[in-house]
């Protein structure tokens, strides 16, 4: 899977701030005094930091990560970056005039950027708009990453409802994005969706959209499409049929890394089932997350920092392999525990994921930095912290505390009038809808 190749060879280099930078307290009586409340607060104040004060001068896109070229933006990073700079709002760390602003010069790059039928790359040189190539073949469109992008556009265009120029502006900019997605072309005249499409290099990577991992999402979007829509069999071939249905992967595999409970779901409300499965895919989720925890404290004999608090499994940097994808498996956990995989369960599991991020943010200090927890640590072979922060980690953080606080993100994206005929169309049941 493309989302977990290395990331090992990005160098290091200086934070490049463009605003000014909101507090940091190392006062180590506040942090044992703040109530729940206060410690949600701090975690997502000082993570809105890495989407704001570290977004790019030029393009205003979120960087890649904290740790590699300043140059370096990404494409799904910055859909969830969209979705923080909402919380921003929502939380009063900026005024939604500010937040417009930034989402119009955000939309506008965009417009002007390399994209594939309609498809953003992986990456882009944040001043040119120019494709940055994830790998040699990885040159062109990635589905699944404009997916993600596009999830933060729609949230954002319901969000910004107002009748000044501004976000009337933000709105045709974010509406002609996404209706200019050519999802059809990315069927490649079968009945699935494939990852990728280069110009030079055509389909030659060859991934179809199957199922589970993180493309749900993927598929509601190239059914709700109101310009190039694909038939719901596309989904039904991916996704629902044999082996790649969610249960049975999952019950075979058991717990894979938690980034699958989460990307898809910062805008899509998982309160639902497609037919192929007896529970909802929220009831799911959080077995899987329960799964994840349940082996961290199993394997306190092999990792004894690991226990009940300390605990989380998902592809993250890795003292050992650069960038890998830690689940509970025995040849792939290798002691690297990553915040965010605990901390952005805290819709599925409010009670453990809270416990844990008082530990890390109370005990872990070494994990605690200027944008919030760094992306992960393994005391198994010395005291490992990461030094990085990446967008894709730090993005699903702020936004699933503030959809466990007040569903605000799920409520905007799931308003959409395409996304509701989507849901329709592939004859999602819901049970809960914001």
């Amino acid at each position: 899977m493309l989302t977990l190749l290395l990331f090992s060879l990005m160098c290091c280099s200086e934070t490049v701030k463009i605003s000014p930078e909101l507090p940091i307290y190392d006062d180590e009586e506040e942090k044992v005094s703040l109530t729940d409340e206060e410690l949600m607060d701090k975690v997502q104040e000082t993570t809105f930091k890495y989407f704001w004060d570290y977004g790019h001068p030029v393009s205003a896109l979120s960087r890649e990560r904290s740790n590699g070229d300043d140059e370096i933006v990404t494409t799904g990073g910055t859909g969830f970056g969209i979705m923080a700079i909402i919380v921003g709002v929502e939380r009063g760390y900026i005024t939604k005039a500010e937040a417009a602003q930034r989402l119009v010069k955000m939309y506008e790059f965009l417009e002007n950027a390399d994209r594939f039928h309609g498809a953003f790359p992986h990456w882009y040189h944040g001043s040119t708009g120019k494709v940055k190539p994830f790998s040699q073949k990885d040159d062109g469109g990635d589905l699944v990453e404009t997916a993600f992008l596009i999830e933060g556009i729609i949230t954002s265009r319901n969000y910004f409802d107002g009748d000044n120029e501004t976000e009337i502006k933000l709105r045709t900019l974010a509406t002609a994005l996404w209706e200019g997605v050519d999802w059809e072309w990315y069927r490649n005249g079968t009945d699935k969706l494939y990852w990728h499409w280069s110009p030079q290099y055509d389909f030659q990577m060859n991934m179809p959209l199957y199922g589970f991992e993180e493309t749900q999402i993927t598929h509601l979007l190239a059914v709700a499409s109101p310009t190039y829509p694909v038939p719901a069999s596309t989904y039904e071939t991916c996704f629902k049929n044999g082996e790649h249905r969610y249960e049975q992967s999952l019950t075979v595999d058991t717990a894979k890394p938690l980034f699958w409970v989460h990307y898809s779901y910062i805008g899509l409300e998982p309160h639902f089932t497609d037919g192929t499965t007896s529970k909802s895919y929220f009831e799911l989720f959080k077995e899987r997350t329960l799964e994840n925890r349940r082996w961290c404290i199993e394997q306190q004999v092999k990792f004894p920092y690991y226990g009940e608090n300390a605990w989380g499994l998902t592809a993250s940097d890795d003292p050992f392999e650069g960038y890998m994808a830690h689940e509970p498996s025995q040849n792939l956990d290798n002691g690297t525990i990553t915040p965010t995989a605990a901390l952005s369960s805290i819709v599925y599991t409010p009670e453990e994921s809270l416990a844990a991020m008082r530990y890390f943010y109370e005990e872990q200090p070494k994990l605690w930095g200027e944008y919030g927890f760094k992306d992960a640590y393994n005391l198994s072979q010395g005291d490992w912290y990461a030094e990085s922060y990446l967008a894709i980690d730090q993005g699903p953080i702020i936004t699933m505390i503030e959809n466990y606080r007040s569903g605000v993100l799920w409520k905007y994206f799931m308003m959409d009038k395409d996304i509701q005929r989507g849901i329709e169309t592939l004859n999602w049941s819901f049970t809960s809808v914001n």
